[in-house]
């Protein structure tokens, strides 16, 4: 599951963005002052940094210098502020994007994908089985030469999926490792996303088998 980090004073906003991105399959953190949100980026990679250029204690472009020296995630700048001077700043000290608010949620849902997509790729970064393979770092999944589009929570359930390929998961685990241990909702949310992978990938031309294991969970297999 990708992840981001929100930096973001204003709990209204921080609780929509929580919301929304989880929706989206995004595992989020958030910190409500620019120190905090250095200090997580210091401490962990992110695959997206969400920043507010307004906040309480240190000013967003500080911020962004500071995130700068510990990480080179991609960094989504997010204020009220329009004025070309003030992107200029943002993206002078290491911004990568800048959304004005008031924005619509997918507008910044396709420019996180968007940023994601063009990170560098390490030749061991994609996991493959038959002729499928996916990029957990640029969020992308092909088959053979043709490109799949997968919501978030597809992408986390695929990974999973081919990373224990040829091991029954169940729907436990399942739900554990792509919707994490506070979900509270039916199991059968498991078999809803499964159904949606079988629609949306060529099987056959992945040469790989997704199987029911009735009464346990499901599995990869590479055709014989």
């Amino acid at each position: 599951m990708p992840s981001t980090l929100v930096i973001e004073d204003d709990v209204r906003i921080a609780r929509l963005l929580l919301l929304e991105l989880g929706r989206a399959g995004w595992e989020t953190e958030w910190r409500s002052t620019g120190r905090e949100g250095s200090q997580a980026c210091a401490s962990r990679a992110f695959d997206i940094v969400l920043l507010d250029l307004m906040l309480p204690d240190i000013d967003g472009i500080a911020v962004c210098h500071m995130i700068r020296q510990t990480t080179d995630s991609p960094l989504l700048m997010l204020t009220a502020r329009d004025a070309i001077t003030d992107r200029v700043k943002g993206l002078d000290a290491g911004a990568d994007d800048y959304l004005v608010k008031p924005f619509a949620v997918t507008e910044l849902l396709a420019r996180m994908r968007a940023l994601t997509r063009r990170r560098p790729v390490s030749p061991g970064d994609w996991l493959i089985v038959g002729r499928l393979r996916v990029s957990e770092t640029r969020h992308e999944v092909w088959v053979q030469d043709s490109p799949v589009e997968l919501t978030g929570r597809e992408f986390s359930l695929l990974y999973y999926l081919m990373q224990n390929a040829g091991v029954v998961v169940t729907r436990d685990m399942i739900l554990e490792r792509v919707w994490g241990w506070g979900y509270g909702g039916s199991a059968a949310v498991v078999d809803v996303y499964v159904g949606y992978l079988r629609h949306k990938i060529d099987w056959h031309q992945a040469e790989v088998y997704l199987t029911t294991v009735r009464g346990v969970g499901y599995t990869l297999r590479i055709r014989g």
